[in-house]
């Protein structure tokens, strides 16, 4: 973002969905350094599994206001988190946890419609919504979840900012203990078919609360990396073994693989409706083995790292060794892969 598109920051109500998440919690402490009052909508009992309790809650989000409602309930969203008081703006960091069909429209679509409604009976100007960028070429349920909400938004006549990230570093630190306990770091292929530029947490952070003062984000649809060049899951492995001292151990997983579970659970789950969910979580596994996380370009379908915007400082090389040094704990949840 150039300082040319900042406005002045003028302090604003902001309500925050998803507020408990890696990225919900930095972007909420963002929003405080901005100087914007920050209300948290939260579950009675947040986190994977429901382990995180309010005062959980409030020991993650210091400073903010917590407001415990069912985000699926568009009555007890208004009647619990806006509580007829006005907002300026909403920004929602809120995802499906597993990118499962029902979920994924439950939350990714339908939550998000109800907050939207929200929004509007809070006098919001401004929605910023966390999406992801690979929304763009769309295979599975959760991408077209995400981009209905999208377009519903688009249409709404409110002011949006539609932030597509790239890789997390999260996403990427899976292979961490199983490389530092000695074991080889597998790969989809041979570990070159794919490539991103992921982003920190409080990078995307910045970026996220920054929108809201940004003119060149309003009203757009915002791919962003974090810096540096584009890097493949082999370079990945590579990295970590010279942080460990190791030399480079690698165990190919050929993509046919995961072709083969998929069939036969989508198979089996024409009789057992159970496993219609693990094969879409196969679908899952298998498009992120495939795809880069990278602007496509829709006239090639092919993906452009020069093409894909780069923000804030901190890479996942560094961050590799701050994991490993101590200094940062891996956070993982429900869309570990490894």
């Amino acid at each position: 973002m150039n300082e040319i598109d900042a406005l002045p920051i003028a302090p604003q109500r902001v309500l925050v969905l998803g507020g408990t998440g890696t990225i919900g919690q930095a972007t909420v402490r963002a929003l405080q350094r901005l100087g914007h009052t920050v209300v948290c909508v939260v579950r009675a009992r947040a986190g994977v599994g429901g382990a995180l309790s309010r005062a959980d809650c409030q020991r993650m989000l210091p400073g903010a206001q917590l407001r415990v409602a069912d985000v699926g309930d568009p009555a007890a969203l208004l009647r619990d988190a806006v509580c007829g008081e006005h907002f300026d703006a909403v920004v929602s960091c809120l995802a499906s946890r597993t990118g499962a069909p029902k979920d994924a429209w439950a939350i990714d679509h339908q939550a998000h419609l109800h907050a939207l409604t929200a929004a509007r009976q809070a006098g919001a100007a401004h929605f910023v919504l966390l999406s992801a960028i690979c929304v763009q070429k769309p295979l599975l349920a959760f991408q077209h979840a995400k981009l209905a909400f999208e377009q519903a938004l688009i249409d709404s006549g409110m002011r949006y900012s539609i932030v597509r990230p790239t890789a997390f570093f999260k996403s990427l630190s899976g292979q961490i203990e199983r490389v530092r306990k000695g074991k080889p770091f597998l790969l989809f292929g041979d570990g070159t078919l794919t490539a991103c530029t992921p982003i920190s947490d409080d990078d995307l952070g910045d970026y996220i609360a920054a929108c809201l003062h940004t003119q060149d984000c309003y009203n757009r649809i915002l791919p962003i990396g974090g810096p540096g060049p584009a890097i493949t899951p082999r370079e990945q492995g590579e990295h970590l073994f010279a942080l460990l001292g190791k030399a480079p151990r690698f165990k190919q997983v050929p993509v046919a693989l995961l072709d083969g579970i998929i069939a036969v659970l989508s198979t089996l789950g024409r009789l057992f409706p159970a496993l219609q969910a693990k094969a879409e979580l196969a679908r899952i596994g298998r498009y992120y083995a495939t795809e880069s996380m990278l602007v496509c370009n829709p006239q090639t379908g092919r993906y452009d790292a020069a093409a894909t915007p780069s923000t804030g400082s901190q890479t996942l090389f560094a961050y590799y060794a701050e994991v490993l040094g101590g200094k940062a704990a891996a956070q993982r949840g429900d869309h570990a892969v490894f």
